[in-house]
């Protein structure tokens, strides 16, 4: 399917007056080098693959103040000059260290924030964000100063939504920050970033039934199980040099036979609808009923395209359950 016969369409993210397209483009690997200094994806090619996902009617861009350094909010900021801002919905995040040997220069405390947010708008070139995610919670920073000081950044006019991204759940802190907020009448969070895919479930369960009952959207990053449910891997790769660059840790979490099982369920799915096994575990999280809008990422445009394709991709609800049920999550009923 080429770019121009996709076209996304709009969702509401979460319960917020947002309304954003129904895959959201990831710009992780922008600026990235990996362990031996290769660069993934350099500025024009950031580019190209910025310019396929407006092709296909993309409008939500993801990034963070730290990835690559700095240079992909530069980069999506420059690309953005030759267009109408309020056209695009921009999030962005905050807390990894982005000044060496600085205690203050790290974390959510009130003034590596308010120093941060002016540096991340003058990169992408915007008077706001559209949404504010904090990258990790800061166990330093108390709750109170951490919601007064994002307020005061809604209250500004810097930043219009909060979000809180996560690598494991925190449903208990997130709650609690919520609380305060409707307590005292701060800016609550109204929008979530975990991972979450067909083989990392641990979200569900408390997490998600948190993220329900506070309305929040949830918009999950690694929708792929880092290449995992592309049918990259098989049995095999365990003992060979197909996973080369993989720590142990990494092989042992997800080169296992139940993942396997559930990459054979998804293929199965795929040989049935006509799609690729990215696509549908994409489709998977687009038909969740717990799900907003999942984040996509790709090195190529070829794979972006692939990855977008996703929106044409439809389930049947007994499709869409084998593949819930192909690995047991922790909890039941999601």
């Amino acid at each position: 399917m080429a770019l121009d016969d996709i076209d996304l369409d709009y969702v509401r993210l979460g319960e917020t007056g947002l309304s954003v397209s129904e895959l959201s483009f990831g710009t992780w690997r922008f600026g990235r080098e990996t362990a031996d200094g290769t660069l993934e994806i350099g500025e024009e090619r950031a580019h190209e693959l910025l310019d396929a996902y407006e092709a296909a009617g993309g409008r939500f861009i993801d990034t963070a103040d730290v990835y690559g350094g700095g240079d992909s909010e530069d980069w999506i900021g420059d690309w953005l000059t030759e267009r109408d801002r309020e056209e695009y919905v921009l999030a962005s995040k905050i807390y990894w260290p982005t000044r060496e040997d600085d205690p203050n220069g790290r974390g959510l405390g009130r003034k590596h924030i308010r120093r941060n947010i002016d540096l991340m708008l003058d990169r992408l070139g915007t008077d706001y964000l559209d949404v504010l995610y904090i990258h990790r919670w800061d166990e330093d920073t108390p709750a109170h100063e951490l919601m007064r000081t994002l307020t005061g950044l809604v209250d500004d006019g810097k930043v219009n939504y909060l979000g809180a991204s996560t690598f494991e759940p925190n449903a208990w802190r997130v709650a609690q920050a919520n609380e305060l907020a409707e307590r005292e009448g701060l800016e609550p969070f109204t929008v979530s970033q975990p991972r979450y895919n067909l083989v990392n479930r641990e979200v569900e369960g408390d997490y998600l039934d948190m993220c329900a009952h506070y309305g929040l959207g949830v918009c999950p990053w690694s929708p792929l199980g880092q290449g995992v449910l592309t049918g990259k891997y098989d049995r095999s790769d365990r003992d060979t040099d197909a996973s080369a660059g993989r720590s142990e840790d990494w092989k042992e979490s997800y080169l296992t036979d139940e993942n396997f099982h559930v990459v054979d369920e998804v293929q199965a799915v795929a040989a049935e609808v006509d799609a690729t096994p990215a696509q549908v575990s994409l489709a998977w999280l687009m038909h969740h009923d717990s799900v907003a809008v999942p984040l996509v990422g790709a090195r190529t445009v070829e794979q972006l395209e692939e990855n977008l394709g996703a929106a044409d991709v439809d389930l049947s609800a007994e499709q869409f359950e084998r593949l819930a049920e192909s690995k047991a999550g922790p909890y039941e009923n999601i």
